[in-house]
């Protein structure tokens, strides 16, 4: 009797063989790698520019490795042989401001497109503006011309946080040597929503939806004392005052971080039902650094500088609130001819 042949034992049924296991691991290796360098190319886009200001540091400026315009707006800075920044381009704060009489008047946009062109500016390149930083009351020379740009439609703006003093003080490179300008062709597109003309906050004293923020030390909020080309003291009917030298609660020209910002901002006095904040104060100097650090730096919506402020306002003959009697104003007069004595 012949017995059954017995099966074969190197493969048994129903079971894959060596190659059929190192085929599959084949393909789950190449499936895996495919998935995590698409997880890689999704999550960091290569295409994306870095972020650029509102406020931007020496070490950041001196690394920023694309294109930038540099507009130094410092006193001296139109002076040959002066010290800069590499690159940067002399645009010194007067050419921004209205005349003696009335220096937060808007210039005329003509003026304005005359000056921004022959910078070389345009809108598309990031544009760092340059200050001297010493104090709290230089930031709002920057701040005012940030804002200018900004309304004359200009996305990509920042402030050297500190300016000159920041840069000197990181010992980071300067030269003597005039920047090549080459005049652009920019054309404004202007954005009003930053901008409160006379006309609009004569409407606004009227309406609880807008707070009326006077950036003034208090003497000039409560009318003690004016600004020489103010024809009278006080401030808007309905104001609330914030004197932007709050921001720098440690001293200098430098802003501190944004979080250090939020805490400063909880002071803010509150309009309850208000909407909208229209900065001012003597000539749009101090309230630019209001409205800069509310609206570009902690982002609150609707937030509006009035460029002529209460030297405007007071010289319209509109009404005004805390007023001082004459007596009290020529009371004021002598005691400020008294302390120079």
């Amino acid at each position: 009797m012949k017995h059954a042949a017995q099966p074969r034992t190197s493969a048994a049924p129903g079971r894959p063989g060596r190659w059929q296991h190192l085929r599959r691991a084949c393909v789950l290796f190449w499936l895996l790698a495919a998935w995590a360098l698409q997880q890689g190319v999704s999550a960091a886009p290569l295409t994306q520019p870095p972020p650029f200001g509102p406020l931007i540091s020496a070490p950041a400026l001196a690394a920023w490795r694309g294109p930038v315009q540099i507009v130094d707006i410092r006193d001296g800075a139109a002076v040959p042989g002066a010290a800069h920044l590499p690159g940067a381009i002399p645009a010194p704060y007067a050419d921004w401001r209205g005349p003696a009489s009335n220096p937060g008047a808007l210039l005329p946009l003509a003026q304005f497109t005359t000056l921004v062109r022959g910078l070389g500016l345009d809108a598309q390149t990031p544009v760092a503006i340059v200050a001297t930083g010493n104090d709290a009351s230089d930031f709002g020379a920057p701040a005012r011309v940030y804002w200018t740009l900004k309304w004359l439609g200009f996305k990509r703006l920042a402030i050297l946080n500190g300016g000159m003093t920041a840069w000197e003080a990181a010992a980071l490179p300067l030269t003597r040597q005039p920047t090549a300008v080459t005049p652009s062709r920019f054309s404004p597109q202007l954005d009003n929503a930053v901008l409160a003309t006379r006309t609009a906050v004569e409407q606004d004293v009227h309406s609880p939806a807008v707070l009326l923020l006077d950036a003034r030390p208090k003497a000039f909020y409560l009318g003690r004392e004016k600004a020489p080309a103010a024809a009278r003291p006080g401030t808007l009917p309905g104001a609330l005052d914030f004197d932007s030298a709050r921001w720098f609660a440690h001293g200098g020209g430098a802003l501190p971080d944004a979080d250090a910002l939020r805490q400063i901002a909880r002071a803010l006095p509150r309009q309850p039902g208000a909407r909208q904040t229209v900065s001012f104060c003597n000539t749009g100097h101090w309230a630019a650094t209001n409205w800069f650090v509310l609206s570009e730096v902690l982002r609150q919506p609707h937030v509006a500088l009035y460029p002529g402020s209460m030297v405007d306002w007071s010289r319209s003959g509109a009404p005004m609130a805390h007023v001082p009697t004459r007596l009290q104003q020529l009371w004021q007069q002598l005691e400020q001819t008294w302390q120079p004595l």
